[in-house]
């Protein structure tokens, strides 16, 4: 008897629909094969459901089996096929006695005793069951919250194998995980890290709010010790919150790679990323023979951290140019090319020199300038804002005023936000975004601001690129201080922030 029994699998971070096809033949050898490219583990998977369908107290059948995966090629991963294909036996056994299958989608991971366990991207599982039109999912209890944040279908948690097998025979209820509260989880997501707790660094801080306020890239020197890496850690604190449809894309890549915690339902932090500068790669950009997304994609709508960034190898700095540019990382292979999200901020700390203390003499000047030599000139340009984060004097640290806090930045950076959805068409356009026909338009510089960034372009060799940064940071400025139209105070300051642009 032929059984389908509907489920997913994963491109990227991109739900397919895969059919599950059982098929128990009346006579023949005792052989179960599994076909549609399988790797071990769900190879394997058969082995565990023999054991969970007997454990439950039903009937194997001891006839020739044939299990297929359509669509048969694309490659399938791990134990979420457990509970489909345990579906489709009992289906073709007679177990099952309704027509409700038909219905839902279904993936889990079996135990030897029937239970289920948890798997990774379940969320993508109710986003596809959405744009499918079906009734719902059912999913393992671990992953049920997850799958309710995506509005519009049912969720069904369940237990065991036993407990599916009465929900489809309509002999055991199953109540629909209630809808996800997406407020209330933001609500309760408070961040550690105040700028408060930063004593000095006002003009650092004031770097950081403009960063922050238009989305732009920040690259900070100074000495060891002068709160480089907690501004980068605070910094989150300050951005507008996540919607909730960056909330359920984050979430998707994150439950793509088993990132998301179990039971949680989404993430409502922007996510910081800050790989260790021994990351390879394929750790930093995403790779492997089937692709997973790399550190850049996991910061997408937050901000990627690269602290010490010189002691990163060269070749994963330069692997970060297309995604600064582009917002995503195009990762190609024999079989498929896929595309994951990318836009992030990044923001990089670097000491002057491998010592971390601040040159004073003109070979410690030699050796700042081989050290800061570690980066390539084309990636400094796309860093919008290169500052110097100085010692602090110890009478500061020890009883000075505490200075700007968390809550007066957000109000600022919320404001420049606000008046950047306006005009640039929407609230995920920051000015960071904007191309150089918008730059033309709503960054237009008068006559002195254009004959300062005249002088600036030739005196420090600046790009065509950096010129377009210098137009955004000036278009973020004029935005904090609730200017419509961009002054040569502002366009002084941006300038001011090219400080690793020389000839």
């Amino acid at each position: 008897m032929l059984a389908q029994v509907h489920s997913f699998v994963l491109q990227g971070i991109d739900p397919m629909a895969c059919e599950v096809e059982v098929d128990v033949a009346d006579r023949g050898l005792a052989k179960t094969t599994i076909v549609g490219l399988p790797d071990t583990a769900v190879r394997e998977s058969i082995e565990r459901v023999r054991s969970a369908i007997i454990n439950s107290g039903y009937t194997f059948p001891m006839s020739r089996l044939l299990v297929n995966l359509a669509p048969a090629d694309i490659r399938k991963e791990g134990p979420i096929f457990d509970l489909p294909i345990a579906v489709g036996l009992l289906i073709a056994e007679k177990a099952v006695l309704t027509a409700r299958h038909k219905r839902l989608l279904f993936a889990g991971e079996l135990a030897l005793d029937g239970r289920l366990r948890p798997v990774n991207g379940i969320i993508n599982l109710a986003l596809l069951a959405k744009k499918l039109g079906v009734e719902g999912v059912v999913v393992p209890v671990e992953n049920a919250a997850e799958a309710a944040a995506v509005d519009g279908i049912h969720v069904y948690p369940a237990d065991s194998l036993s407990s599916v097998v009465g929900f489809l025979n309509d002999q055991h209820e199953i109540e629909p995980h209630p809808p996800i509260d997406y407020q209330a989880a933001l609500a309760s997501s408070p961040f550690d890290i105040d700028f408060a707790d930063i004593r000095g660094q006002e003009s650092a801080k004031r770097a950081v709010t403009i960063a922050a306020a238009g989305s732009h890239n920040i690259l900070m020197i100074g000495p060891a010790g002068t709160g480089k890496t907690m501004m980068a850690k605070a910094l989150p604190g300050i951005l507008p919150p996540l919607s909730r449809e960056e909330s359920l894309e984050v979430t998707r890549i994150f439950s793509s790679v088993g990132l998301v915690p179990r039971g949680q339902a989404m993430l409502t932090k922007r996510p910081v990323r800050s790989p260790h500068h021994t990351a390879s790669p394929p750790a930093m950009i995403g790779g492997g023979s089937v692709p997973r997304p790399g550190e850049v994609s996991l910061a997408h709508h937050g901000v990627l951290f690269l602290d010490e960034m010189p002691e990163f190898p060269r070749t994963v700095l330069e692997t970060l140019r297309q995604p600064l540019e582009d917002g995503c990382v195009t990762i190609a292979r024999a079989h498929s090319s896929l595309k994951f999200p990318a836009r992030f901020m990044l923001v990089a700390a670097m000491n002057p020199t491998p010592k971390g203390d601040k040159p004073t003499d003109a070979f410690a000047q030699k050796t700042m300038d081989r050290y800061l030599s570690r980066i390539s000139g084309p990636l400094v340009d796309r860093i919008d804002i290169h500052i110097e984060v100085p010692a602090v004097p110890h009478n500061q640290l020890m009883s000075g005023p505490r200075g700007t806090d968390s809550n007066t930045m957000r109000r600022m950076v919320t404001g420049a936000r606000a008046s950047q959805a306006t005009r640039n068409g929407g609230p995920h356009r920051p000015n960071s975004s904007l191309s150089g026909r918008e730059l033309d338009k709503h960054a237009a510089l008068d006559g002195p601001s254009r004959e300062l960034v005249k002088q600036a372009m030739n005196e420090l060799g600046l790009s065509a690129r950096a010129y377009d940064k210098i137009r955004r940071v000036s278009r973020t400025i004029a935005d904090l201080e609730g200017k419509p139209a961009i002054e040569m105070s502002h366009v002084a300051e941006a300038v001011g922030y090219r400080l690793l642009d020389r000839k």
